[in-house]
């Protein structure tokens, strides 16, 4: 072997097993368009929120019997167009009138942010520019005209986390059956609205708010209620009492409750084996329109 196939041997690469062979180089990680799409994403979600609809979650029994503490929910932002409370967290301060607006319907359920705060109520519309609203003994009162009622036979809500019934708000209603369960068992009244949109709420008795007005309902603006008549800091009830503070300007309403995607009793733990028993029964998908009948003559 002449000394010049020793040195082409020596510097030909060799294809011997175990060899390392070359790692490609790696690509940095362009970490500005990581966190842009994030921007992005979080954009995308807020503008679906302030634009199209958000879900929103029952803090109190105002709305009962029809939504319960607890509840989780869908409300549709583009109803009755767009205004100032629409954008997510309510950044903007008070700004009069509405991009394509529309007033709400009697009876329909509507998110409306009290004045002076930053959170939103829910709440069904009674009242419309130019009514009249009066409320004598727990009997609404559109126009001189009281509205009809009809009463129904006591529902009986469960008792659990989210729903103890409370005696200081529902004094005699909480009940054992011979099962050992306990339940609330609350007075019913149907309502029917003049527009034939018909609901159902509860009245314990007299009350301070069984009496209001007649107010007339200004121009651009709603008069709202709860459905738990006796429990409700509605426009019955001033500001100094968290209340609405009389009929409210239809900037301030966010959007229409339209079902409910589930419900939580209140009783989970950190415990994950204990979230599905949160789960109530029976109220996911239910409307939260209300129903049709034939107007009162």
């Amino acid at each position: 072997m002449t000394a010049a196939d020793m040195t082409e041997n020596q510097s030909a690469p060799s294809d011997q097993p175990g060899t390392p062979a070359s790692e490609p180089e790696k690509t940095p990680v362009n970490w500005w368009q990581e966190v842009k799409s994030i921007i992005l994403l979080i954009l995308a979600v807020l503008a679906f929120h302030s634009f199209v609809a958000k879900p929103f979650y029952i803090p109190s029994e105002s709305m009962m019997p029809v939504l319960l503490k607890g509840d989780r929910l869908v409300v549709s932002k583009f109803p009755y167009g767009w205004s100032y409370v629409s954008p997510s967290f309510h950044p903007l301060p008070f700004l009069k009138g509405r991009i394509f607006g529309r007033l709400p319907e009697r009876g329909d359920i509507v998110i409306v942010s009290p004045q002076n705060k930053r959170e939103d109520y829910i709440k069904r519309v009674i009242g419309l520019p130019g009514d009249i609203v009066e409320v004598r003994g727990g009997q609404v009162v559109l126009n001189g005209v009281p509205v009809r009622q009809r009463v129904l036979k006591p529902v009986r809500i469960p008792v659990d986390g989210n729903a103890p019934c409370p005696p200081a708000q529902f004094p005699g209603a909480l009940m054992t059956d011979a099962g050992g369960r306990s339940w609330c068992e609350l007075p019913t009244r149907q309502e029917v609205l003049p527009n034939g949109k018909s609901y159902v709420t509860i009245d314990m008795g007299p009350s301070t708010l069984d009496w209001y007005g007649p107010v007339r309902v200004p121009a651009d603006h709603v008069f709202l209620m709860g459905d738990n008549r006796d429990n409700s800091a509605d426009s019955r009830a001033p500001l100094e009492e968290n209340g609405l503070g009389g009929p409210v300007p239809w900037e301030a309403i966010g959007g229409r409750a339209e079902f409910i995607t589930f419900s939580l009793d209140g009783d989970s733990s950190w415990n994950p084996l204990s979230w599905l028993h949160a789960f109530r029964n029976g109220r996911a998908g239910n409307s939260l329109r209300p129903e049709s009948v034939p107007p009162p003559k």
